[in-house]
């Protein structure tokens, strides 16, 4: 891949037992951008998963680490290293217990809010300042453990709407590395579900 390729991680864990959690939307999306583009994840010796690719006119390279979601940011700085991607350029799609179900943001820069899939990323590039598309799960009802609630599969009334807000996801993805974060903001942060 050219020098100027964007590197687009989906947050989540890996297998069967995961596929479906609310953890799990960083990788929904990125399975979705690599149907766009009809192709196929393959094994990298980063411990990830990645599509070489397009997103609309632009090179890229799709990944999803085969760790844990604690342990990602060794496969991220492993994968930035091989591509020799930028932190300008790298994106990661993650879900977001502060947001409510289907809202969408996007931004540059921050805190992990307590997030271990952005610390340990953080961690390991030493900068928190990649660009994130922040996928909204909503809070757990009543006193449920947040860690129960991310590892729960979305409830049916949620799954009605999902491919909608996973759709919308992977377009604010793609706007991202198209368009830039102005605009990408713009027209994503906008929307409130």
């Amino acid at each position: 891949m050219p020098d100027d390729a964007w590197l687009v991680v989906g947050l989540g864990n890996p297998g069967e037992t995961y596929a479906r959690n609310r953890h799990n939307v960083g990788f929904m999306v990125l399975d979705l951008l690599a149907e766009r583009d009809r192709a196929r994840f393959k094994s990298h010796r980063a411990r990830a998963d990645v599509v070489e690719g397009r997103l609309e006119t632009v090179r890229a390279v799709l990944a999803k680490p085969r760790t844990y979601m604690n342990e990602s940011g060794g496969p991220v700085a492993a994968l930035t290293k091989f591509y020799r991607t930028p932190v300008e350029r790298l994106i990661v799609v993650h879900d977001d217990l502060d947001l409510g179900f289907g809202v969408l943001r996007v931004k540059q820069g921050g805190g992990d809010g307590g997030h271990n899939g952005l610390r340990s990323i953080t961690k390991s590039l030493g900068t928190g300042d990649y660009l994130r598309v922040r996928v909204g799960i909503g809070r757990p009802p009543g006193r449920m453990d947040p860690a129960d609630f991310v590892l729960r599969d979305f409830a049916a009334a949620e799954r009605a709407d999902l491919a909608v807000h996973l759709e919308r996801a992977a377009d604010a993805a793609e706007t991202l590395a198209q368009s830039g974060l102005s605009i990408t903001q713009n027209v994503f942060n906008a929307l409130t579900n």
